[in-house]
């Protein structure tokens, strides 16, 4: 059995983690139910990320973390690296419109980094081409959400448990290829044909600290970081260490 990492613990003891990639802090927000203490690095001002909050370029934060020792004041770090050039909407939409070749892809350099801290990690991504092991698949169906928002994740030097996909109960609402249909999850992206509003997509994700239909858009729901950081929270943990 793989023993526990050793814990390191913020002032109110909760573990800390580092949020690298953040945007308004729907990951964020998850593990901070799961019992961790979140910090959040964008190089996007996020004046609705509801915890410690600092804006600079991710890699490069977390590459000056590793070079100070500063990384060991963390337990953990989750990343959700931008992939435009692999994400399935994107893919979609060079292909039809003879785009591409303008993206960057931060997945590979995000590892390299994940790998130098030593500690357990994440890699959020969306359904598409980028190139992570796909440890873990959630999807809104799991938890009841409005929303399905299918992300893969690959884990660094921990594991979870697989759950089931559940089958879907209807169709996501709006059009598509030009054909209407009614359902019970929402489109939380882009506006128009159906899409679903600002209140619509806080409500069906469970965020309501932002009304930013861009974050909103790009925010994974808490309740599938909650459930990653549950585990990643037992991965960290000592045994006969209290909470």
């Amino acid at each position: 059995m793989t023993q526990p990492l050793p814990i390191r613990r913020a002032l109110d003891h909760r573990p800390r983690l580092l949020d690298l990639f953040s945007c308004a802090g729907g990951a964020a927000m998850g593990c901070r139910r799961a019992g961790f203490e979140v910090t959040g690095v964008d190089i996007v001002d996020r004046r609705n990320y509801p915890f410690t909050f600092v804006q600079a370029d991710a890699l490069q934060y977390l590459a000056a973390l590793i070079a100070s020792g500063d990384i060991g004041r963390y337990a953990a770090v989750h990343a959700s690296p931008p992939c435009q050039a692999g994400c399935a909407l994107t893919v979609g939409t060079n292909a039809s419109q003879g785009w591409g070749g303008t993206h960057h892809d931060l997945v590979a350099p995000t590892r390299e980094l994940l790998d130098r801290t030593g500690l357990p990690d994440v890699i959020e991504q969306p359904n598409g081409r980028a190139e992570i092991r796909k440890d873990l698949s959630l999807c809104g169906e799991m938890f009841g959400l409005g929303v399905l928002r299918h992300r893969n994740f690959e884990l660094g030097r921990w594991t979870i448990t697989r759950p089931a996909h559940p089958k879907h109960r209807g169709y996501v609402r709006g059009y598509r290829h030009g054909v209407y249909r009614d359902g019970p999850y929402v489109a939380a992206y882009g506006s128009g044909g159906g899409k679903a509003t600002v209140p619509e997509m806080q409500e069906a994700m469970g965020i309501t600290w932002t009304d930013v239909r861009e974050e909103l858009t790009e925010a994974i729901p808490p309740a599938f970081s909650e459930h990653i950081g549950c585990a990643l929270l037992t991965a960290v943990r000592p045994v006969g260490v209290a909470a």
